[in-house]
């Protein structure tokens, strides 16, 4: 059995945990809703809910959270669009999310497991442990030979 960590270092540890899951739906939300407008030209909280698996006064709740963080507007019969805020944040969460999924290819993972477990490793890993994962596949590519 491994020691435990000193009271301050579990402390943060957990403490980044909590912070990770609180932002996970929003990021998760304002993802979405950008690939939603990119396809389709429109992000309807009605798509929105079902695309995430909840209900439709589930999605309608975190979107009024989205328009306070100041993520989203919504316009009556328009459906949803990210402010600056939004589209930079997923921005962000995309380019994170494609970096898990190649790491984990890489690893081995299929496909359809990779896309599913990045779901959830891409809002608690680090920058840190982000730009490892990116040098790691650098690294994997090598020198390309001519």
């Amino acid at each position: 059995m491994q020691p435990m960590p000193a009271e301050q270092t579990q402390a943060r540890r957990f403490g980044k945990a909590r912070s990770a899951r609180s932002t996970a739906v929003l990021e998760d939300y304002v993802e979405l809703i950008s690939d939603l407008l990119g396809t389709t030209g429109e992000a309807r909280p009605t798509d929105i809910a079902r695309r995430l698996g909840v209900s439709h006064p589930t999605a309608i709740d975190t979107i009024a959270r989205l328009k306070r963080e100041d993520l989203v507007t919504a316009r009556p019969y328009r459906g949803v669009f990210l402010t600056e805020k939004g589209e930079t944040l997923a921005k962000r969460v995309r380019t994170r999310h494609r970096l898990v999924v190649d790491v984990l290819l890489a690893l081995g993972v299929p496909q359809e497991a990779a896309e599913a477990d990045a779901e959830g490793i891409e809002h608690h890993v680090s920058d840190v442990t982000l730009k490892a994962f990116a040098e790691f596949l650098r690294d994997a590519k090598g020198p390309r030979k001519a």
